[in-house]
């Protein structure tokens, strides 16, 4: 079945936010919010996909942006019964050439210590774990 990859618009995120939920390994927090996908999606025009099927039904997702010198790749998901089709890779190939036509020579990626799925996927599509230790603060709430 052909699968439509195409780019991440704010109204997708209810669909999209239903799939991180079911999706294994998903560290959700406040930054996945309706309104806080949309101010990154503007800051970040046609670089985060969707994949569905012909009928419509959304089956993938993943959330990229860049900050002049780095991207990054979030929230990266396959619905279950779609997985190990290459749907992943597709979504990933999306963000990666936008990244690389903007100028961006470096992508870094997110991805929860436990989900064993999830850096399996990563380490066969190529990519590597760093030395970098990531650390955040949380400069609003709890």
């Amino acid at each position: 079945m052909t699968v439509q990859i195409r780019p991440f618009v704010p109204a997708d995120h209810a669909e999209a936010f239903a799939l991180w939920q079911r999706t294994e390994g998903m560290g959700l927090n406040e930054s996945d919010e309706a309104q806080a996908v949309e101010v990154f999606l503007a800051r970040n025009p046609g670089f985060s996909a969707v994949a569905r099927t012909p009928e419509g039904r959304m089956i993938g997702s993943v959330l990229c942006g860049h900050d002049g010198r780095r991207g990054a790749l979030h929230h990266l998901s396959v619905d279950r019964e779609w997985r190990g089709g290459g749907i992943g890779r597709q979504l990933v190939d999306h963000c990666l050439e936008r990244l690389a036509a903007a100028g961006i020579v470096k992508c870094n990626i997110f991805v929860l210590r436990e989900n064993e799925s999830g850096t399996a996927f990563w380490l066969r599509q190529g990519w590597y774990e760093t030395p970098w230790l990531n650390l955040q603060k949380k400069l609003a709430g709890d």
